[in-house]
């Protein structure tokens, strides 16, 4: 994909889903090529806000987990804001965890992300899901 199709062929909720597609399959690095900003910025409280923190934690993660899978449930754009509503699971057999993603863009490319985690419980007494 050029850069003319990454700003004008796909919407910002398409980027956003398929760059949580390739990080999650492995493709880190090349996922921020495509899809983040030089300038982005992150509010993940476990790792430094800059592009290359996150994006070393995501590599490191893709390492350790090479079965990871992601199912999304919702993916949601207003304006220049998408939240992607997902359910991840490092291993196979793990009841995985409810995260949601919000991004935000500039020129068609995410400039700052926000992500927010629910492990699933094994037993849960809500017959309506997480999903």
């Amino acid at each position: 994909m050029n850069s003319q199709q990454n700003s004008e062929a796909f919407s910002n909720k398409e980027r956003a889903v398929s760059f949580l597609v390739q990080v999650a399959g492995g493709e880190v690095r090349e996922a921020y090529e495509r899809y983040v900003r030089s300038d982005f910025s992150h509010h993940n409280p476990y790792f430094r806000g800059d592009k290359d923190s996150l994006m070393s934690a995501m590599e490191e993660d893709a390492a350790k987990n090479p079965r990871k899978t992601l199912e999304v449930h919702r993916a949601i754009e207003e304006k220049d804001m998408v939240v992607v509503h997902s359910h991840i699971k490092q291993q196979q057999d793990d009841t995985g965890v409810a995260v949601v993603h919000i991004m935000r863009f500039e020129g068609g490319k995410i400039v700052e992300l926000w992500d927010i985690g629910q492990p699933l419980p094994e037993d849960s007494p809500n017959e309506n899901g997480a999903f």
